[in-house]
C-alpha cells in the first residue's frame, strides 16, 4: 500500500491492519449535500475542474462526515468520483441531504457503470414536447440563446390547438408557436434558419396531464444533442429493451411514425434546420424489436401494422426515389438543403469560406452571412455542401471516407439498411398479416413484393460492392462507376443485415476483424484509408483511430449471425471494459466516441468529445454507449464480468469509520 502523509495515516493504517472488523464501513450513511460537495473538491479536485479523475494530484483520501456526527475514511480515485457522482445526483434532485449506501460507492465498475445508465441516465436524458417537458426540450445548446418555438406540422390542427394554449397558460416560458406551411421546401427552411425551433411529436392519452394528453416520451443522445435523433434512437432503443424499459421505446417508434405521416421522413432530428434531411433507416428494426416485448393482442398488431405503413412509406417516398435512387437501382445519401448547416460549432466551415471570401472581396463573416440569406451565390460552395449535407445524413460527420464525395456514393450502409427494410417486410407481412399488409386508400402491399426487391438488392450489392477477393464491401462511386477503396465499419452491414451465405458470412467476418479490431474493439475505419493527417488535413472523429457504439453493436450482432460468438463476446468485453475503466478514471465519464488504439476518453476531433465535460455528476452519459454498455455486459461470460470489476486495484476502495 502507498505510504500515507495525512493526519488519518495512523488511525487508518490501525483500522486496517488491526481491527479488521472495521474494514467495511457503515452500509448506509446521510450526508449533506452542499457543505460535503465544496470541501470534496476543495481538497480532491486539484486541477478545479468540478470532478475527480486520475488528473488530480494529492493523497486521495477524504473525510466523510455524517449529519450524525460520524466520520468515514474514503480513499483513491474511483471511489471518491464516484461519492461525487452520489453527491451530484442529489444536487440535481435538489435535496439538502442525501443516504449513501457503501455499495454505492464500492460497488466493482462494471456494476457501477450498469447502475448510474439503469437507474438515472435514461431518466435524465427522457424529453417530451408538451406543458411538463418543454422547458427542456426548447433549449438548444447549439444555438444558445434563441428564444423558446414550437414548430407544430400544417396538418396537425389540435397540436398547434394544445401549444397555444401552453403558451397562454405558461408566459414564463415566452413561447412562440408557429405552423408550418403545407409544403416545406428547402428555400423555406432555409428563410426560418435564423428563427429555429424544435418541431412537434406525437401526443398521447394522458389523465393526469392538463388537457388529458401529453407528449410521447423519447430519450436525446445528451450534451449538445438536445432532441430526438434518428439512428442514435435506434441503437437506445436496444438498451432500454436490455434494461426493460418497453414503453419508452414503444413511445419513441410512434414518434417516428408521426414524422413520417406529417414531416414525410424520420428526420435527422427534430429541429427546424434538420427538416430536410433524414439519417440511416432503421424503423422495422426497432418496431420488430418492441413488438417482440409485447402481448400479441389486438392492440399491438394494430400498432405494429401502423409501424409498418409508416415503413413502407418512408421505404417508398424517401428511399427509392429520386433524388435519393440513382442510376444503379441503388439508394444513397442526400440532404436537400441550401446554404450553411447552422448546427455546426463556429469556425467549423472556415477552411472553406476563407479563400471564396477572398476571392469575392469580402470578410469571411460578410460572405457566410450573404451566402447563408441566399443573396450571394456561389456554385463552388453549393457543390461542396451538396456532399456535406449528404455525409451528415449519413450520421457519419465527418470522415474521409465520404468527405467531398458523399452525394456520389452508394453506401454499403444505407442499401443494406433497405436490404433489411424489403427482407423484415416480406417476413413480417407474410407472418402477421397473412402476405398483405393493408396501406389504406384500396392499397395492399404483399410480402411477394418485398422479397423481389430484396433478392435484386443483394444481386446488385454483390455486384458492384462486394470484393471477392478482400471478402470485404465498399461504397460504389456511381458517378465514376467503381468501388471505392477505403475499408470501414459499415462493411460488416450486409452480414448484419442477413445478407450473406455462411462462407462468405464468415469471411467477411474475419477480414473485417482482420482489418478493424483494435484495442477497444471495432475502429471507425482502418490508418491507411484515413491516410496521412497535418495541417490541411485535420482529424475526422469517424475515422481511425476512433471507435462508436453503433458500429461495435452491428459488429457484435453480424459475428453472431456468422456463427462467431466468441469473436462477438471478445469484442464486446474489449469495449466494456475501455468504458468502465475510463468511467473509474474519470469521474463516471461515458462519452460519444472513444479511441480504440489507446481504450481512451481523450478523443477530441471537430466537435470535442461529447459527454467528457461536465461538472460533479455525468448528465445522462451518453445515449448510445449507455446502450451499447448494457447491450455489451449481458453478452459477457461470468469470468469476463469478473474481469471487468477487477481492473480497480484493491487499495483504490478502502474505507473505514473513524468514529
Amino acid at each position: 500500500m502507498h505510504r500515507r502523509t495525512t493526519k488519518f495515516a495512523a488511525v487508518a493504517a490501525l483500522a486496517l491492519f488491526s481491527l479488521p472488523s472495521l474494514a467495511q464501513p457503515p452500509a448506509k450513511a446521510r450526508v449533506a449535500v452542499a457543505p460535503t460537495i465544496e470541501r470534496l473538491l476543495a481538497e480532491q479536485d486539484t486541477d478545479h475542474d468540478g470532478l475527480i479523475t486520475v488528473t488530480d494530484t494529492g493523497n486521495r483520501l477524504f473525510e466523510l462526515r455524517t449529519v450524525d456526527g460520524a466520520s468515514l475514511l474514503v480513499e483513491g480515485t474511483y471511489p471518491l468520483g464516484n461519492l461525487l457522482q452520489e453527491l451530484g445526483s442529489g444536487k440535481v434532485a435538489g435535496a439538502a441531504e442525501i443516504e449513501i449506501a457503501s455499495s454505492d460507492l464500492f460497488q466493482n465498475p462494471a456494476a457501477h457503470v450498469s447502475y448510474m445508465i439503469r437507474g438515472r441516465y435514461w431518466d435524465w436524458l427522457t424529453r417530451t414536447v408538451d406543458a411538463a417537458g418543454l422547458a427542456r426540450i426548447v433549449e438548444d445548446p447549439k444555438l444558445a440563446g434563441q428564444p423558446a418555438r414550437v414548430y407544430v406540422p400544417y396538418g396537425d390542427p389540435q397540436a398547434f390547438a394544445y401549444y397555444t394554449e401552453v403558451a397562454k397558460q405558461k408566459p414564463e416560458l415566452k413561447l412562440e408557436v408557429i405552423r408550418l406551411p403545407e409544403r416545406v421546401s428547402p428555400q423555406f427552411v432555409r428563410s426560418i434558419n435564423s428563427k429555429p425551433g424544435i418541431l412537434s411529436l406525437a401526443m398521447k392519452e394522458d389523465t393526469a396531464a392538463a388537457g388529458g394528453i401529453a407528449g410521447a416520451p423519447f430519450v436525446v443522445p445528451g450534451g449538445r444533442f438536445n432532441e430526438m435523433y434518428g439512428w442514435d434512437s435506434y441503437f437506445m432503443a436496444l438498451g432500454l429493451l436490455a434494461d426493460d424499459r418497453v414503453e419508452l421505446v414503444r413511445s419513441m417508434v410512434d414518434n417516428f411514425v408521426y414524422q413520417i405521416e406529417h414531416y414525410g421522413k424520420i428526420l435527422n432530428a427534430n429541429r427546424t434546420y434538420y427538416l430536410t434531411r433524414s439519417q440511416p433507416p432503421f424503423l422495422t428494426s426497432m418496431a420488430l424489436a418492441v413488438y417482440e416485448k409485447l402481448p400479441r393482442d389486438d392492440d399491438s398488431h394494430a400498432w405494429l401494422a401502423r409501424a409498418l405503413r409508416a415503413a413502407v412509406r418512408e421505404y417508398e417516398t424517401v428511399w427509392t426515389v429520386e433524388p435519393r435512387l440513382t442510376k444503379t437501382g441503388l439508394s444513397r445519401y442526400f440532404g436537400s438543403g441550401l446554404g450553411l448547416p447552422p448546427e455546426v460549432e463556429p469556425g467549423h466551415f472556415a477552411p472553406l469560406l476563407r479563400p471564396l471570401a477572398a476571392k469575392a472581396g469580402l470578410s469571411e463573416a460578410e460572405f457566410e452571412r450573404q451566402f447563408s440569406e441566399g443573396t450571394l451565390p456561389s456554385p463552388e460552395l453549393d457543390a461542396l455542401l451538396l456532399h456535406d449535407r449528404a455525409m451528415r445524413e449519413s450520421g457519419h460527420d465527418t470522415s474521409y471516407r465520404m468527405l467531398g464525395r458523399a452525394a456520389d456514393l452508394n453506401t454499403v450502409a444505407l442499401n443494406a439498411l433497405l436490404y433489411k427494410y424489403e427482407t423484415d417486410l416480406e417476413s413480417t407481412i407474410r407472418a402477421e398479416f397473412g402476405g398483405r399488409l393493408d396501406l389504406g386508400g384500396g392499397r395492399f402491399s404483399e410480402s411477394e413484393t418485398w422479397a423481389v426487391r430484396a433478392a435484386n438488392r443483394r444481386e446488385k450489392m454483390m455486384g458492384l460492392m462486394w470484393d471477392d477477393g478482400r471478402a470485404l464491401f465498399f461504397d460504389y462511386d456511381f458517378v465514376n462507376g467503381r468501388r471505392t477503396t477505403d475499408v470501414s465499419a459499415t462493411t460488416l452491414y450486409p452480414l448484419w443485415a442477413g445478407m450473406m451465405d455462411e462462407q462468405n458470412g464468415k469471411r467477411l467476418a474475419r477480414a473485417a476483424l482482420a482489418a478493424l479490431e483494435e484495442a477497444g474493439g471495432i475502429v471507425a475505419g482502418t490508418e491507411d484509408s484515413r491516410g496521412a493527417l497535418g495541417a490541411d488535413r485535420p482529424p475526422r472523429q469517424w475515422d481511425y483511430p476512433f471507435g462508436w457504439a453503433p458500429h461495435q453493436i452491428i459488429a457484435w450482432r453480424a459475428l453472431e449471425r456468422a456463427g462467431m460468438h466468441d469473436e462477438a463476446r471478445r469484442l464486446a468485453y474489449r469495449w466494456v471494459y475501455m468504458i468502465a475503466m475510463n468511467a473509474a478514471r474519470s469521474n463516471g465519464a461515458i462519452v460519444e466516441k472513444y479511441d480504440m488504439v489507446r481504450r481512451s476518453i481523450e478523443a477530441s476531433a471537430e466537435y470535442g468529445n461529447v459527454g467528457a465535460r461536465f461538472r460533479l455528476v455525468p448528465e445522462g452519459g451518453f445515449g448510445w454507449t449507455n446502450a451499447s454498455y448494457e447491450i455489451g455486459v449481458g453478452m459477457l461470460t461470468d469470468a469476463q464480468r469478473e474481469s471487468v470489476g477487477r481492473l480497480v486495484p484493491p487499495e483504490w476502495v478502502f474505507a473505514v469509520p473513524l468514529r
